[in-house]
């Protein structure tokens, strides 16, 4: 799937940058671009993989290059000024092959909770290819102007974006682990996501074709119709046939064929289940999901055509939609087998209610307190004395 990845403000440039890290590792053949944008310098500058010539800092004559910190009404403001700047980046780029647009952005902070929404909203009324969100929720701990701040941002990006994909950093703590080391394996988590759902219909060795191949067209079939969606992933190393019993070099006979096909197929099966219920992006009901999209990637000897219909058969009864497709990635360029489940337009996700409750309670909170400053200001000085105005 040829995207060209947006990443907005601190969370989503250090995601960009780890995406496009990579990448890189995956050969000189990349079809995907990119664009980081933010309105701190020192975050565009601390990028270590994305290239000096598509970082883009905006907002320069406001914030002086200093970020918006969390105020991501300003961050809105300083995007849709400076907005024909982005988009000429964009078009220079070039998106006459695209399949999608992915923007990345934190949703509790400022540049990227702002800006994301701005930007979708113009590219989605400038080209017709679909445009997707990847947007990360604050964690409760982080306060309640962060929450304010994710739900305003979700309201907004959900107008514009034909799906929001979100993360719940709530949901992934680390045990034991600092906050910085938290939050890389948090992006970490991430980048493994977006880079198996980019591969959909990219196949990078040319000699290795799946037995069911999921293109972008399926990817888009997917997310179509706005909402939210979560992913689940799951991962498991590939055994060699000599650890299972089986010697590499003797010749088969029929009853271990059969016993090596039938254990390949329960394998993918179990893998994609515990992709499903296992730790997903953004806890959720997957019961509420309306379609889902199966992807398993890993080593062509280790895939199996019986297992993915299996596990597309049992998803089909999970989901409240009817609307499951299935396909697999074959690479010889990994040791491990990988199980992606995408859930699409879930309408089950108690972070989601919690979190617009909070940002009720944090809108009330600030007008409260604003109105006792302002009270506390007129009551300074003795009433006596007339203003000057």
């Amino acid at each position: 799937m040829r995207l060209f990845v947006i990443g907005f403000g601190q969370a989503g440039g250090k995601i960009l940058d780890m995406f496009v890290e990579n990448e890189k590792m995956r050969g000189p053949n990349i079809r995907m671009r990119w664009l980081a944008v933010n309105s701190a310098r020192a975050d565009l500058l601390g990028l270590r993989h994305v290239p000096m010539k598509d970082r883009i800092l905006i907002g320069q004559t406001v914030v002086k290059g200093h970020g918006v910190g969390t105020d991501n009404k300003l961050g809105a403001k300083i995007t849709q000024d400076e907005i024909e700047t982005i988009l000429n980046a964009i078009d220079e780029r070039g998106t006459h092959d695209l399949d999608a647009f992915l923007i990345i952005a934190g949703l509790g902070g400022g540049t990227g909770s702002g800006g994301a929404p701005v930007l979708a909203k113009h590219l989605s009324e400038m080209y017709s290819e679909p445009v997707y969100a990847f947007g990360i929720l604050p964690a409760p701990e982080e306060g309640k102007l962060y929450s304010l701040n994710a739900a305003r941002s979700m309201i907004s990006l959900l107008k514009y974006v034909d799906n929001l994909i979100l993360f719940d950093n709530g949901a992934w703590k680390f045990e034991g682990a600092s906050l910085r080391d938290s939050f890389a394996k948090i992006n970490d988590e991430i980048v493994r996501r977006i880079a198996i759902l980019a591969r959909a219909g990219e196949p990078i060795e040319e000699d290795l074709v799946g037995e069911m191949v999921v293109d972008s067209s399926e990817v888009i079939n997917t997310l179509k119709g706005g909402g939210i969606s979560s992913i689940g992933y799951a991962t498991s190393l590939a055994e060699t046939e000599q650890k299972k019993g089986f010697p590499f070099f003797r010749k088969k006979n029929r009853e271990e064929l059969e016993t090596i096909e039938s254990d390949k197929a329960i394998k993918i099966a179990s893998l994609v289940k515990r992709a499903a219920l296992g730790r997903l992006t953004l806890p959720c009901n997957i019961s509420s999901a309306e379609r889902a999209l199966i992807l398993v990637a890993g080593p062509p000897e280790h895939l199996d055509r019986k297992g993915l219909e299996k596990a597309k058969i049992w998803l089909e009864e999970q989901i409240a939609g009817v609307e499951v497709r299935a396909g697999d990635y074959p690479t010889r360029r990994t040791k491990h087998v990988a199980a992606l489940v995408v859930l699409a337009n879930i309408t089950d996700a108690p972070r989601v209610k919690e979190l617009q409750q909070l940002a009720i309670e944090a809108k009330e909170g600030i007008e409260t307190a604003e109105k006792e400053r302002e009270e506390k200001t007129i009551n300074l000085f003795d009433e006596d004395i007339e203003p000057l105005i």
